[in-house]
Parts: structure tokens; C-alpha cells; sequence
């Protein structure tokens, strides 16, 4: 019997490279979005490719909502032992311009989503005595000029991370961050909207900037998620790994 994960912000971009690429794995896949609907085309991929997923729909930072999910997926697929949380949301603006409500909701999604959904499904880890969680961080969470909001829950995400692991790692149960840089994805595509900028040459511009001289996309992720949650990684625990084509990109 396949193994179960859960990818939450799973219908398009890194989630969805992510989901993809854990089926490839052999594990059957809850592909976790705020509309069921939207994961169509994430579970269609997969098994169109003969892997095994379930669409479902939640927001995460909501908790009845996350454990009636973490629930149903228990049922439908079987105990989940892999969580990867890469739901997220960008409110980008200057401090003095940022809303109580830029900052509650980026807060709401990364930091409280992923408390909420680890809190759930970590007791399925337990009982098998092995499991993989892993959190997406960001350069950002470095510090980056219009993100106060962003930049604190990424970091947020970090320290997270660190006491998982300290907590967890007597179960069998792994945690460990990746901090992306520049991946070519929607959310990034609407940063360059939202700056005025042409998306080819906003692309070609970040990509000169960052030492392997190419952009990120979705798959560069996708594999590092694979690896921490390999067999393989099991004595890798709370690390952050920057995936960025440099020190900081």
C-alpha cells in the first residue's frame, strides 16, 4: 500500500510540481487547495501518469475545516505520513501602507496554516513512527522590501521547523524547510504586474542577478521536497535549505 501525503497549495505551481512529483515517488497524493475544483488539473496529471490522488478542498487556516480534511484523507487514502506546507499568499506592500488585514491574512495562511494542518496529521506520523514534514520557507524570510508581512511569516516558518524536529524526532518524524528563491510561478508573475514590469524581461532581469544564471521553476523544488522526504533523509532534521541558484536569491 502506497504511503500518503498531503501537499497543500497543491493546485497550480510549486504545490502542484510538488504533488506531481511525490505520485512519481509511489505515494498517493492529497492535492490540498481552497477549492476542491482547482485540483483538477493536479490530480488529472497524476493519474494520467498512473499515480493515485484525491482532490480537497480547505482552508488551511482554518481548523475545523483542516482537521475534517486531515480526517477524510485518513479515510479515503489512508494515514498520512508526509506533509508537505507550501499553501501560501502575498500581501506586498511598504509598512506604512500595509493593512491590518495584508498582514493577518499572510500571517493566517503560512504560519497558522501550517500549525494547524502539522497539528493534525502529526498524530498519524506518531502512529506509524515515520513520517516527513516540510515547510516552505523563502529568501524572503532574509528580509525584502515590501514584504514586512511575508518576510515574517517565511522566517516564522523557519523557527517552526526547528522545534518540529525537536519535538518530533523520538517518533521517527523528520522536519525540514526549503527556502526557495526566484521560481517562475503565478504568485511571481503577479509581482511583476503589480511593479509594472514585463514578465519576460522581469524574469530575464532576476535571473542575470542569481549565480547559476537561469530563474527557478516549480520542478527545481519538487525534487528538494523529494529528497527530504526520501527514505534516505531520514537523519536530516530541522534544516533550511535555500533552493535559490546562489546563497541568496
Amino acid at each position: 500500500m502506497s504511503k500518503v501525503a498531503i501537499v497543500t497549495g497543491a493546485a497550480r505551481g510549486i504545490g502542484a510540481a510538488t504533488a506531481q512529483r511525490l505520485a512519481q515517488d509511489g505515494f498517493a497524493v492529497a492535492v490540498l487547495d481552497l477549492k476542491a475544483d482547482d485540483c483538477a488539473d493536479t490530480v488529472s496529471a497524476i493519474e494520467s501518469a498512473g499515480g493515485k490522488a484525491l482532490a480537497v478542498g480547505a482552508d488551511v487556516s482554518d481548523a475545523e475545516q483542516v482537521q475534517a480534511a486531515v480526517d477524510r484523507i485518513a479515510a479515503e487514502l489512508g494515514p498520512p505520513v508526509v506533509l508537505v506546507n507550501n499553501a501560501g499568499v502575498t500581501r506586498d506592500n511598504l509598512l506604512f501602507k500595509m493593512s491590518d488585514a495584508d498582514w493577518d491574512v499572510v500571517m493566517n495562511v503560512h504560519l497558522r496554516g501550517s500549525f494547524l494542518m502539522t497539528r493534525a496529521a502529526q498524530k498519524h506520523m506518531i502512529e506509524a513512527k515515520w513520517g516527513r514534514i516540510v515547510n516552505l520557507s523563502s529568501t524572503s524570510a532574509l528580509g525584502n522590501r515590501g514584504q514586512a508581512n511575508y518576510a515574517t511569516a517565511k522566517a516564522g516558518l523557519q523557527g517552526f521547523t526547528k522545534t518540529l524536529a525537536i519535538e518530533l524526532g523520538k517518533f521517527g518524524v523528520t522536519a525540514n524547510s526549503i527556502a526557495p528563491g526566484f521560481i517562475q510561478t503565478e504568485m511571481t508573475k503577479a509581482t511583476a504586474e503589480r511593479i509594472g514590469e514585463e514578465w519576460e524581461s522581469y524574469v530575464a532581469k532576476r535571473a542575470a542577478a542569481i549565480p547559476v544564471a537561469r530563474a527557478g521553476i516549480p520542478e527545481d523544488i519538487a525534487h528538494t521536497v523529494s529528497f527530504f522526504v526520501s527514505e534516505g533523509a531520514g537523519f536530516i532534521s530541522g534544516q533550511v535549505v535555500y533552493v535559490a541558484g546562489g546563497p541568496r536569491n
